[in-house]
């Protein structure tokens, strides 16, 4: 009994050694390369990297949408600022496909700025504006009010593949970050026909 403890005592030690020795990463930049499954990126800070992509990466496309696009029911990301007042103003906003409903769903900080947000959830309410939409969207556990500027952009998801990773394509990657800044991507997001992704 003792030294089955202890055995799962060395297993959680080193499960938590893993994964602490492990952080994500999001990066934006543009593609200079792709070398089998290494791909080279110039970050927004001019910054060359070099992601390895892992054997059964996946590729999505961003494309245009409209705030039209979203009704009642649509669940979504918005990217937003938080304003003096309180109030969250998107930055921008993305229509998740049904199949990727639950994505990511709640409320938290993120990395555009140090007042900005990321809400997923679905939306309830719509209220229309002369200058701005208003959206209701609500996730396990709460609910967000999100004051959506009418320049701001607007994007859904779409099928995608690495053929698109182009020199000069627009991406986001979500990378694990390993011992020796070694950088592992299992997704790429891409602006199709020259989108910049906006979040």
């Amino acid at each position: 009994m003792i030294k089955r403890m202890l055995a799962a005592a060395l297993v959680l030690a080193v499960s938590g050694a893993a994964a602490a020795a492990q952080s994500a990463a999001r990066i934006r930049g543009t593609v200079l390369s792709l070398d089998g499954t290494a791909l080279h990126l110039r970050d927004t800070a001019g910054v060359d990297l070099t992601v390895a992509l892992s054997p059964s990466f996946a590729v999505s496309a961003l494309v245009p949408a409209k705030l039209s696009d979203v009704t009642p029911g649509s669940f979504i990301g918005a990217a937003a600022e938080t304003e003096a007042d309180g109030r969250l103003v998107a930055r921008e906003v993305h229509i998740f496909p049904e199949s990727m409903r639950g994505a990511g769903e709640g409320h938290r900080a993120f990395d555009l700025g140090p007042r900005s947000t990321m809400t997923n959830g679905t939306v309830g309410n719509e209220v229309k504006g002369t200058s701005a939409d208003t959206l209701t969207v609500a996730y396990k556990g709460g609910e967000r009010t999100i004051v959506v500027p009418s320049d701001a952009p607007v994007v859904t998801f779409a099928p995608g593949d690495r053929a698109m990773l182009t020199p000069g394509a627009h991406v986001i990657v979500q990378a694990r970050k390993a011992d020796g800044d070694t950088l592992t991507a299992d997704r790429v997001t891409v602006g199709k026909d020259g989108l910049v992704p906006p979040m």
